[in-house]
């Protein structure tokens, strides 16, 4: 039975008495910097020598590597730069390439002085064909400065984006960019720097971070300083080995996202740790660029999606010099972005123990664009799901919503709203000035709520069959990812205003080598259509489907013999599927899953 209206739950979470709310507080956090780059400055001064980035370069891919002492200064030529070139709050900083030194001492250099760093995915210039969300982006954030790392990689989008009044800059320059190199060889003059530097305050816009989009265009969320320098302290009281040994990174988590660009960038900066830039990926051939740095390089905490861990596990059992790097002085893992699959967890959990005679702890946690990493772990857990307490500082409500529990969080590590868009910000808060998530969460054991939260799914990708019965899409969907492993990478849900379940299978191909003896190379067009595969999946949904409810079995497959769309908003830059959207982008293809008589693509289950 749930605890009377109004009761005490344990000392951070209580009930309210007049309505069906939980309320969770974390206690508060100490002391936390007024600008993130205080504790570059700080580290220049007590460590100068120590390592903070490095990065691969050349055709020897050997390592670049820029101490505390060497970045400060160079930090503080291109502060001097970027104010001479007339940036500021309202012509911000843009960078649309990839993580490197250049564009952490960039990013940098403009929070030093107040400027707004505005980091923008890559795939919006490389990827996409119409350019439609960047120059959405380009007119929303009017960018004074525009930084690239190669100018002729980018030429095409530049030149349908960025008009003469913004200022190119690149690592290597081709037309009309001016040279990174020349900008970093800026000399300081008077006190220009210094009194700008002064004049930033915990509220100064330090970045704006970009939503997905995949309902529409993206939207940029203001991260101030309070909120980056705020939950680096949060994390810090939360996670204390973060202080009691210099972290070693190795990580390729992009910056224009939150866990990349705040969590991991963030936590070399405010703990004086040394990140190393992987120029991998979790993909086949990208795994093989992280495995690489991994051989080379001993983190003491690796942070990845779940499907960078399933890139990365195949070639943990097979390579023992790897195996041993990895696991070498390693303390804890870290998860986040989705639910880890248990096969994956488990073998993560072998090989550790086969290394070290220990497991590694894996920690997992939950976080957004509006409120940076919000919930954490603090020791180690298998239960699916699971996304621990809110972290020190934080006020967690959970507001009833269908069937779900809607969490909608308040502290200083929320954003204050989006950029130039007064309507989506007042929609984004409740009465009580609450971020609403989206997201579903419930207690694992409404008793002992220090036990910590589920994530229970989006509230947008849940829906209901014809019969009335809620699908919950996102335990579902891990459900079946697990029971199908390891050829599929994602499975995407199908059923709303149907009587029964069937799903779109979006393969692996890298699986499908392990399990059918299929070549590495091999296209998912030509995998879709193999025999091997087909038995494989009709003797796995058979399996699936015993013992349970309507809600939660699949009764019909179809493999997609394509890839998902980036431009359509299928698929995200990380490789996250967007269920709603290729729900709706083929119709066609859900007709066939519900034909009377199904096509032979259609994969039912073995007849007992």
């Amino acid at each position: 039975m749930p605890p009377e209206n109004g009761r005490m739950l344990d000392n951070n979470t209580k009930r309210d008495p007049n309505g069906e709310i939980y309320r969770l507080d974390n206690g508060t956090i100490g002391n936390y910097p007024r600008c993130m780059t205080e504790r570059l400055l700080l580290w220049a001064e007590a460590r100068p020598n120590s390592i903070f980035l490095a990065q691969r370069e050349g055709d020897e891919r050997r390592w670049k590597n820029l101490t505390f002492d060497e970045a400060a200064s160079l930090m503080l030529r291109l502060s001097q730069a970027l104010l001479d070139h007339g940036l500021s709050v309202e012509r911000p900083l843009m960078v649309m390439s990839g993580n490197d030194i250049q564009h952490a001492l960039l990013a940098c250099a403009a929070m030093h002085v107040g400027i707004p760093y505005v980091p923008v995915s890559p795939s919006y210039a490389l990827l996409a064909s119409d350019y439609a969300k960047l120059r959405y982006v380009c007119d929303l954030v009017t960018p004074g400065m525009v930084f690239v790392d190669d100018e002729t990689r980018f030429a095409t989008a530049l030149e349908a984006v960025c008009g003469g009044d913004i200022a190119i800059v690149s690592t290597h320059v081709s037309a009309r960019a001016r040279a990174f190199s020349s900008l970093a060889e800026t000399q300081l003059s008077g006190d220009k720097v210094e009194r700008a530097h002064a004049s930033v305050s915990p509220d100064s816009v330090a970045k704006l971070l970009f939503t997905s989009g995949s309902t529409g265009m993206p939207k940029a969320v203001i991260n101030t300083q309070r909120m980056l320098c705020s939950n680096q302290a949060m994390l810090a009281q939360q996670l204390p080995f973060l202080q009691q040994e210099t972290p070693v990174l190795v990580d390729w988590l992009p910056w224009h996202h939150t866990f990349g660009g705040n969590t991991i960038l963030g936590m070399a900066i405010h703990n004086g740790g040394s990140l190393y830039i992987d120029d991998g990926s979790p993909t086949p051939q990208g795994v093989q660029r992280t495995v690489d740095n991994l051989r080379e390089i001993s983190p003491t905490f690796y942070c990845n999606v779940p499907k960078g861990f399933e890139a990365l596990v195949d070639h943990l059992r097979k390579d023992d010099t790897l195996r041993s790097s990895f696991f070498q002085r390693l303390e804890m893992m870290h998860f986040g972005g989705a639910v880890l699959p248990a096969h994956v967890r488990k073998a993560l959990d072998d090989l550790g123990y086969a290394e070290t005679g220990q497991r590694i702890p894996m920690l997992t946690g939950l976080g957004s664009t509006e409120a940076c990493l919000a919930f954490c772990t603090d020791d180690d857990s298998a239960i699916s799901g699971l996304v621990g307490r809110p972290v020190p500082g934080m006020q967690v409500k959970l507001v009833p919503s269908g069937n779900k529990w809607e969490a909608r969080l308040k502290g200083l590590n929320v954003t204050p709203g989006y950029w130039r868009a007064p309507d989506k910000t007042a929609e984004a808060f409740d009465e009580e000035g609450y971020y609403c998530t989206g997201d579903a969460m419930r207690f694992i054991d409404p008793q002992r709520p220090e036990s910590g939260l589920i994530f229970d799914g989006r509230l947008s990708e849940n829906f209901k069959l014809i019969t009335g019965t809620w699908v919950n899409v996102g335990v579902l969907r891990l459900q079946v990812i697990e029971d199908l492993a390891p050829v599929v990478q994602d499975v995407v849900i199908i059923g709303e205003g149907q009587g029964y379940l069937t799903g779109f299978v979006v393969l692996n191909p890298a699986g499908c080598a392990q399990q059918l003896g299929a070549g590495p190379d091999q296209d998912v067009a030509t995998l879709s259509h193999s025999p091997a595969l087909r038995d494989f999946l009709m003797e796995r949904l058979t399996a699936h489907r015993q013992g349970k409810s309507s809600s939660m079995r699949l009764e019909r497959l179809l493999v997609l013999d394509f890839p998902l769309s980036f431009d359509k908003g299928e698929v995200t830059d990380k490789g996250s599927v967007n269920q709603r959207q290729v729900r709706e982008s083929y119709p066609d293809l859900i007709d066939e899953l519900y034909a009377n008589s199904p096509s032979r693509r259609v994969i039912l289950p073995i007849e007992t």
